[in-house]
């Protein structure tokens, strides 16, 4: 909680308070070491405090797209490292869980674990030969949660809950979107994670959405070594996916592993719904197989955090790909309209005027030549759309946390695959796959928007002629969100101005009256600070 409270009062003075007075310069020239230096304190936290602080820090390391190296490597260590439990503790955990000794479980048991996550940790073993001959393999991993990590969650999800009811008391973020319940949602698919009969289903449901597809992998669940804090699965350890030089050494593009990635997640996230919502490097392995197309297989490991996407919000996304992959900015508008992110207020025409000149002068380009196109270019494109994006009234639906999550996560990883990977690449026949119906639920959302359209043809000419009607009348109001936007922003300035001739005047009546009359000068003095804090200060923003 200090923590949070400490960081948010940083980034309010050097971020809104600051400028105000004309430091913007000097704001932006430490700003680098500001978050170097928070990045390594919060580090140092999370690996003391464990549990959820982790996987925050795990979502921060993976953003190479947008952070700094310097940033990244801060946090990169809480992808895999994490102190273990004793031994002693582990073991008595599994015979608690499974109800028989050890040695009766499994053949052989690792004590030193492969991993030690932030909510449990793994260790190698060997099926017994009975349960090994039945399955086809003996190599497993056993997942267990750490002993009292439900009471650690428990904390976290407080302290996580306290910092969201701050933030809904800020008006830069309670306009855009409900934090207070998006930790709820959080809090949610934590409760789900300790609970590995939970994650035992997802990984079979996820292995039945890919079975047809030698591209994609998973581990198989030994149900007969799991219950609810121990998970016993197929060894499936193989290259981690961000480990470049021993794709190279294996023969494998990581360019191709980049690309094969991307088509991965948008086949979850478009088709069938069901999405890896933890992709960061530890939980994806490239493993070889000559036999496949490309020469290896993703394995997906780590299923206790997973999203699901309704068939109405599948349908917006579809459409929303479809218009990123042809360039067209009016379809790009309609489908964040459908997806509920923009309120209908917003101003829709300066926002497709927007999104054009967008997808004309960088539409395309990947990561890498967006970082060679000239500074100033890119500062005259933002402050020409400036006002408007400050001003857009969108909001972020409660079920697009684990979404925005995913494709953050993703994003990292491919851009710390190869810095050249371009999404537009894989996002152009991923669109034309499915408007060439790929897929059974394409075909069904392509029938529903057909119907959808007859319907709306049938319904023209009684519009056309109420709309007739309300021109005859005089009753056609037109608005124009821009326009009001502006007259808002005018009638703030005008106050701040208004305060700023009041401060003035009691300053200079004090300072005139005190040789007169000392006490009256000291109250015009003291006074003036209302205005002076009215005009310099963001008010408007909280």
């Amino acid at each position: 909680m200090r923590f949070a409270a400490r960081a948010l009062a940083q980034a309010w003075w050097f971020e809104l308070v600051l400028p105000r007075f004309g430091l913007a310069r000097l704001a932006a020239r430490g700003r680098i070491r500001r978050l170097r230096g928070l990045s390594r304190r919060f580090h140092d936290l999370a690996a003391d405090l464990g549990g959820l602080m982790i996987k925050v820090g795990q979502f921060l390391s993976s953003r190479l797209d947008i952070l700094p190296p310097e940033i990244t490597r801060e946090l990169e260590g809480l992808q895999d490292e994490v102190a273990p439990e004793p031994l002693e503790a582990i073991v008595a955990q599994v015979e608690r869980e499974l109800g028989i000794p050890l040695e009766r479980a499994f053949a052989s048991f690792e004590t030193a674990p492969i991993a030690a996550a932030s909510l449990g940790q793994a260790h190698r073993a060997r099926l017994s030969a009975g349960i090994a001959a039945d399955l086809g393999f003996e190599h497993v991993v056993v997942k267990v949660l750490r002993p009292g990590i439900e009471q650690i969650v428990e904390v976290d999800l407080a302290a996580l809950r306290r910092v969201g009811r701050w933030l809904s008391r800020v008006r830069l973020v309670n306009r855009r979107a409900d934090a207070p319940a998006l930790v709820e949602e959080f809090a949610t698919t934590s409760l789900a994670e300790i609970d590995y009969r939970t994650e035992a289903g997802n990984v079979e449901r996820f292995a039945g959405d890919f079975a047809a597809d030698p591209r994609v992998g998973t581990p198989t669940v030994v149900w007969e070594r799991s219950a609810r804090r121990v998970l016993t699965l197929s060894d499936v350890t193989a290259i981690k996916i961000t480990d470049v030089e021993a794709l190279l050494a294996a023969g494998i593009d990581p360019n191709a592993v980049a690309a094969e990635l991307a088509r991965a997640t948008f086949e979850q996230i478009f088709v069938t719904g069901f999405f890896h919502a933890d992709p960061h490097p530890g939980n994806i392995f490239v493993t070889p197989a000559p036999q496949v197309p490309g020469g290896f297989t993703l394995t997906f490991i780590d299923f206790g955090m997973m999203g699901e996407i309704p068939d109405d919000l599948r349908q917006g996304l579809q459409q929303f790909i479809f218009a990123v992959a042809a360039r067209d900015a009016r379809g790009w508008v309609v489908a964040t309209q459908r997806l509920g992110v923009l309120l209908p207020s917003a101003d829709t025409v300066e926002l497709e005027r927007a999104i054009t000149a967008l997808f004309d002068r960088f539409g395309g380009m990947g990561v890498a030549e967006l970082t060679r196109i000239d500074p100033r270019e890119l500062e005259q494109f933002a402050l020409q759309f400036s006002e408007l994006v400050r001003t857009l009234p969108f909001q972020l639906p409660e079920n697009y946390l684990l979404l925005v999550r995913t494709i953050s996560l993703i994003s990292g990883v491919t851009s710390a695959l190869n810095r050249d990977f371009n999404m537009w690449d894989a996002v152009d026949p991923f669109a034309r796959t499915l408007l060439n119906g790929g897929g059974a639920s394409t075909l069904g959302s392509v029938g529903r928007e057909g119907i959808a359209i007859l319907s709306a043809l049938a319904r023209l000419p009684q519009r056309l002629d109420a709309l007739a009607t309300r021109l005859d009348r005089g009753e056609l109001a037109v608005r124009s969100p821009e326009v009001e936007q502006r007259l808002r922003v005018l009638d703030g300035s005008v106050r701040r101005a208004t305060s700023a001739v009041l401060f003035a005047g009691l300053l200079i009546g004090g300072v005139l009256l005190r040789p007169s009359d000392e006490v009256l000068s000291w109250v015009l003095l003291g006074a003036s600070v209302l205005p002076l804090l009215h005009a310099v200060l963001p008010w408007r923003l909280r």
